[in-house]
Order: C-alpha cells, then sequence, then structure tokens
C-alpha cells in the first residue's frame, strides 16, 4: 500500500512540475505579425458549416510575450468559431508565445442567413485592445437554399428508398425520400441535397433554366418507374448538378456525390444545357429498352465522373451536342445491348486520377454475371443499334473505343464521319473484324488518331482549334439534324465533327 502510495505522490510531482510555465513573458505591445490579414472562408449555404481557414501568429521580437486577449469582435454571437492554438472557443485570455515563434488560428463558420442582413458577412478577430489594438478581418459569402433531406420518424429511423431485395429476400436500400410535392425547381435559390432525391411513380421533376443543384456526400436523384426527369436549361443558363463543397479545391474533384439515376421504367427524360460535374457517375440509366428514348440529352457536358460520365444498361438513350470529359473509366458505356444514338458529340477521356481499365466509349451486348462456381457468364442481349454520327472519341490511351459482341443476339453499330483514337500493335485486336475500319457495313469516312487541337483537354475545354482534323469533315446529314453546335453557333455550312465548331487558337492553346 505504502509503495502506492509513493509511486501517486511521485506522479502527481511529475504532472505538477510538467505544467509549470518555466519561462517569463512580457506583455504584448501590439507588434505581434500574421501570415494573413484577411481571411475569406469560402460561400457557405446556411446553416452548413465551412470550410476550415488558418492563419499564423507571430512573435518576432527577442522576448516570449503574452496576448492578454484573443476574441471575435462579435463575441459569443458571432457565426465564426476558432480554434487558438488547439484550444476552440470564441475567446482566449493569456496567450502565450514564446520569442520567435509562433502560434495557428483556425476559423470556421455556420451562418444562418435568416440572422444576417447582407450576404457578405463579416467579423474580425482581436488581439488586446487599446493601444495595442490588432485585427485580422474574416469575411464569407453566405447563401440561402432549398434544402431537402431525409426525415426521421418518432422512433428517429431515417427515411429510406428501397432499390430492390438481395438474394434472401433484403430490402437494398438507400437513405432518401420520394417528392411529395417541390416537383418543380426553379432558381430563386440553390438546392442543397441530402441523401437521394426520388421522383415518385407517375410524376414528373421540371428543373427550370439557371437552376443549381447541390448534392451532399452518397446523394443524388432517383428517377423510378413511370416517371420523368425535365431539365430545361438554356444557353447561358444551364442547369447545374455538382457537389455542395463550394472551396475552390473541390471546383474539379471526382467522386463527391452520387449520380442522375434513371431507374428501370422510367420515361421520356430530357435533359437539355445542363452541366453535371464531379460525380461518381454522372448519369445512370437503366430500362428495357423501350421503342422511345428513355434519356433525350443535348447540349450537355458531364464532367469530372470516378466512373462513368454515362453508363447505359439495356437502355434507349439519343444524345445531340454531348460532351463528356474525365472519367475514372468510361465516358459513355453502353452495355447490356439496348438502343444508342449519339449525333455532333465529344468523348474525350484524358484522367489523370487514377490507372483506367476502361476506353472512353464501350459498347457490348451482353449482360455478365456469375454461375455458382464464381466463373463469368455472358448473357446474350440485342444491341438494337450504336450509332455514332459526325462524333469525337478520343483520351489518353491508344484503345479509346472499343466493341464487345458475343453471339446468340443483334449486334448492330454504325460509326459515321466521327474521329477514332485506336492506335494499337495489338494482334488480337487488329485482326477482331469488329475492327476492320475498311468495313463499310459498320465504318465510313472513319478519321483515326486523327489531330484534335483541343483548346484544353486536361481542364475540360473541348472545343476545337482551326488545325483540327475534324474541321469541315463532318456528314451534312448530321448537320441538318442537329444545325446549331453546343455554343449556338450554326454549323451547317461547314460542320466540323463533334459538339463545338472550331475557332481560332493561339499557339499556346492545344
Amino acid at each position: 500500500m505504502r509503495i502506492l502510495e509513493t509511486i501517486f505522490i511521485i506522479f502527481v510531482l511529475v504532472f505538477l512540475n510538467s505544467c509549470r510555465k518555466d519561462f517569463d513573458t512580457i506583455k504584448s505591445n501590439g507588434s505581434l505579425s500574421f501570415s494573413k490579414d484577411t481571411i475569406f472562408l469560402d460561400t457557405v449555404f446556411t446553416n452548413t458549416s465551412s470550410s476550415t481557414r488558418s492563419f499564423k501568429v507571430y512573435n518576432k521580437s527577442n522576448s516570449a510575450i503574452t496576448i492578454p486577449t484573443i476574441a471575435l469582435a462579435r463575441g459569443e454571437n458571432s457565426f465564426y468559431r476558432l480554434n487558438v492554438d488547439g484550444i476552440p472557443g470564441k475567446s482566449f485570455e493569456n496567450i502565450d508565445i514564446l520569442a520567435k515563434d509562433s502560434l495557428y488560428v483556425f476559423v470556421e463558420a455556420t451562418i444562418d442567413f435568416t440572422q444576417v442582413i447582407n450576404p457578405i458577412y463579416t467579423d474580425s478577430i482581436v488581439f488586446d485592445a487599446a493601444n495595442n489594438f490588432q485585427d485580422v478581418d474574416l469575411v464569407t459569402l453566405v447563401q440561402d437554399a432549398h434544402f431537402l433531406f431525409p426525415q426521421r420518424n418518432a422512433q428517429g429511423i431515417k427515411e429510406t428508398i428501397v432499390l430492390g431485395q438481395d438474394e434472401t429476400g433484403n430490402d437494398i436500400a438507400v437513405n432518401g425520400f420520394l417528392l411529395a410535392d417541390h416537383t418543380t425547381w426553379s432558381d430563386d435559390k440553390p438546392y442543397v441535397i441530402y441523401g437521394y432525391v426520388g421522383v415518385p411513380s407517375t410524376k414528373t421533376l421540371t428543373i427550370e433554366a439557371g437552376a443549381k443543384i447541390h448534392f451532399h456526400a452518397n446523394s443524388g436523384l432517383l428517377v423510378q418507374e413511370n416517371a420523368s426527369l425535365n431539365v430545361n436549361g438554356t444557353l447561358g443558363n444551364e442547369v447545374v448538378f455538382e457537389g455542395d463543397r463550394l472551396e475552390p479545391d473541390f471546383a474539379d474533384i471526382a467522386g463527391q456525390w452520387g449520380t442522375i439515376w434513371l431507374r428501370e421504367g422510367s420515361i421520356n427524360s430530357t435533359i437539355y444545357y445542363a452541366l453535371i460535374k464531379n460525380s461518381v457517375i454522372g448519369i445512370l440509366v437503366d430500362d428495357t429498352n423501350g421503342s422511345n428514348p428513355t434519356l433525350t440529352i443535348k447540349n450537355t457536358q458531364i464532367y469530372n465522373t470516378s466512373n462513368f460520365g454515362i453508363l447505359g444498361r439495356q437502355t434507349n438513350i439519343l444524345g445531340e451536342n454531348l460532351v463528356i470529359s474525365n472519367s475514372g473509366q468510361s465516358n459513355l458505356a453502353c452495355t447490356i445491348g439496348g438502343t444508342y444514338n449519339f449525333i455532333h458529340s465529344t468523348f474525350a477521356n484524358h484522367w489523370r486520377g487514377s490507372i483506367r481499365d476502361f476506353p472512353a466509349v464501350l459498347v457490348n451486348n451482353y449482360l455478365s454475371s456469375s454461375d455458382t462456381g464464381g466463373n463469368e457468364v455472358k448473357v446474350p442481349v440485342d444491341l438494337v443499334a450504336a450509332n455514332f454520327t459526325n462524333c469525337i472519341i478520343d483520351g489518353s490511351q491508344n484503345v479509346e473505343f472499343f466493341v464487345d459482341r458475343v453471339t446468340g443476339a443483334d449486334f448492330n453499330f454504325n460509326v459515321k464521319n466521327s474521329m477514332l483514337k485506336f492506335d494499337t500493335t495489338d494482334s488480337n485486336l487488329i485482326n477482331n473484324p469488329l475492327f476492320d475500319f475498311t468495313d463499310t457495313n459498320w465504318y465510313q469516312d472513319v478519321i483515326l488518331n486523327g489531330f484534335l487541337h483541343f483548346k484544353n483537354s486536361r481542364q475540360n475545354e473541348l472545343i476545337i482549334g482551326q488545325d483540327s482534323e475534324a474541321v469541315a469533315n463532318a456528314a451534312s446529314t448530321g448537320a441538318s439534324q442537329v444545325p446549331f453546335d453546343i455554343l449556338g453557333i450554326d454549323r451547317t455550312s461547314s460542320p466540323d465533327i463533334g459538339a463545338y465548331q472550331h475557332v481560332i487558337l493561339e499557339e499556346e492553346e492545344n
């Protein structure tokens, strides 16, 4: 027992000694230096926490100092929060800094839009007061928004959307909710989505020009059986779908949110003049391959998807003036058969985020599954059509267009007046009749491995320059069907391949 008492006393003495401030300080005289004099926090949505910003406070003198107070000028009512050298709060007293040393200050904010008069919300961090007053300004732009999210019932269970059942009969569900109202989204203020928003059967979600839709992580949009999505953007007033992180560091980060999923049985969805960016899959389209397009998509750009730009599974898609760039797998995957028609579209995959296993454009006519032994089984499904007219298919790999056929089902595809990246010495591919680019049953006037002269493919700027081999090589039949390019430029007299008519680029642009 005495031994334990002795150990305890020693522990207490060591602890107290370690907590002793073993250096003398003088009071700060107002000569602090700061790594930044103004902290700009990125735009935030009301009641949503901002990113964290930091700066350093320097004591450049030869003496250790004590700062009597560090506090937010608005006090405890401020929407900003601080962390000073690891201690959270809104005000601090007697903060020491050794000679020629510094400390970190971290800043974040959660702002209630209804409580601020001006959407530019400001405050300052005050160091000391009176004659030694110094401060660092804080500035944040706050936006009001429509917030849509799953509710909880009386038992605290969050709403879900059932997607189906697994092999044992248990529900497969995602956090989400079906829209009871709010079936027209306008551009009055942004929409911020938590979980998956479901468009219920027989309903149509209409999104008006200029609307901004922001998805939180693991969120997206589901269009159920017999439901539709109509996105009605216009040139210069596009509808934007992206994540809810507004900081510049997240502007081009893939995989921030889930997908727009047109589920099996959804009907007659249209997407006009939209920008879809930074998702896992831009658009996932399932169907039983009806005679009418499940999705008609025109004048739309899809960028920075961690998997697929568009993944079609036994469906029917019509695309015009479509631009898809930088996907972790394929820009466009037309799988499990179906009907696909693309005119004056640009698919360019210069993904740099990881190793990519798939080409920019993939087409097949089978459903892949596994048998009881774990072996792959390919079930044939008719590919009614996969037509590419006046399209660019390009990327950073040698083979960016790949068709994969199994016997036992139709396999109909056609590539006309298009540019393809297909540069390989693989004899299996070279000797495959599906890649005989002289066979006019499948290919007409195709340019292989031509010079595209993109403005900046890595930055998703896929407009072509005057030296591109796409210039004036499009088929007039496709141009008459789509007479204006994605920027509204007339292409009827001398049509270029792809979604853009060319412009004159300076030499440094490529």
